[in-house]
């Protein structure tokens, strides 16, 4: 059963029959009640092609994530899934790979599914041909980018002040007497690159002149274990270890456990992005909070406001905050 055998069948054009669907004004009190009696009749659902007659809009929402593995970016991929489709949006999810090439094809692929905007979750889709790719292909609709930002008229962004908030996690560490830190990153990503800077500042204030930072060369726990280990061959008399996510830092504890290395009492640790990891493992995981709900939900309140043309703000900064548990005195 089609729009137009409803149409037929009512006695009416098929953009009656829509603007019945899509709860429009101009029907006929008659007209409106014979439509929605056949459509209950027959159980109709109406496609996004039947609504698009009156609404001349596809109401789908692209969300692109470069790595659905990443719980973090998985977990703000639901809160503006659901979101959305709260407000009658259909969302298209796409796992874009961290080559320049596949993120080209996804933001491609959104245009040939005629979405009226798009959220790009991570700050990996921060780079020159991602813009190039957006101007090419989805000039036209609004792009809300979550922990990034690019310049162009149509594209938004929602940041996490991730810089301060790990030098707020040196000066944390300084507090309690922690002297000489050690800092492990997973990734070259714009957004690790200001968690670095955030390190840096903190050590420099610490008075520690050479700033231990070290590479996971993976995001796994495996990897955090291997460059916590390095860090320990490097410096034994490290006693602070800042992981530029919470899964690493998880394989950083495992490290420290297996050497008889007491948390916190000798080592203090923590990471970044306050999630289930940090609350699973033993000891629980201080860890800064990027506030990945707060900025789902900011990303989709600035993609409404674009998409009902109203004023909004090009660029949001959310402030992170640290959730203190047991691997930090």
């Amino acid at each position: 059963m089609t729009i137009y055998d409803i149409a037929k069948e009512a006695g009416v054009s098929a953009s009656s029959v829509s603007r019945v669907i899509n709860n429009k004004t101009g029907v006929n009190p008659e007209v409106r009640k014979k439509v929605q009696k056949l459509l209950k009749k027959y159980h109709y659902t109406p496609d996004a092609a039947a609504r698009g007659l009156v609404s001349q809009s596809s109401r789908i929402i692209g969300i692109l994530i470069a790595d659905i593995r990443n719980i973090h970016h998985t977990d703000g991929a639901y809160y503006i899934e659901r979101k959305l489709a709260a407000l009658n949006y259909c969302c298209v999810i796409l796992n874009t790979g961290d080559d320049d090439e596949s993120r080209a094809q996804a933001i491609s692929i959104l245009e040939q599914r005629r979405v009226e905007g798009a959220v790009l979750i991570g700050s990996s889709f921060q780079t020159e041909s991602v813009a190039q790719a957006i101007k090419r292909h989805l000039s036209k609709v609004p792009i809300v980018m979550i922990n990034a930002f690019l310049d162009a008229p149509n594209i938004y962004g929602v940041l996490s002040d991730e810089l301060h908030g790990v030098e707020a996690c040196v000066n944390l560490l300084a507090e309690k007497g922690r002297k000489r830190l050690a800092f492990v990153r997973d990734c070259h990503t714009p957004s690790c690159e200001l968690k670095v800077e955030g390190f840096r500042r903190g050590i420099r204030l610490l008075g520690q002149t050479e700033p231990w930072i070290y590479d996971s060369h993976g995001t796994t726990a495996a990897d955090g274990k291997r460059a916590t280990l390095e860090v320990l061959k490097d410096h034994p008399d490290v006693d602070g270890i800042i992981y530029s996510v919470d899964l690493i830092a998880t394989g950083g504890i495992r490290a420290l456990y297996d050497l008889g290395i007491a948390i916190p009492d000798q080592v203090s640790v923590i990471g970044v992005d306050n999630s289930i990891y940090g609350e699973i493992c033993i000891p629980t995981l201080t860890s800064l909070d990027n506030k990945t709900f707060d900025s789902s939900i900011a990303a989709c309140r600035i993609l409404i406001d674009c998409l009902e043309n109203r004023t909004t703000t090009r660029q949001m900064i959310l402030p992170s905050a640290i959730v203190v548990r047991e691997s930090t005195p």
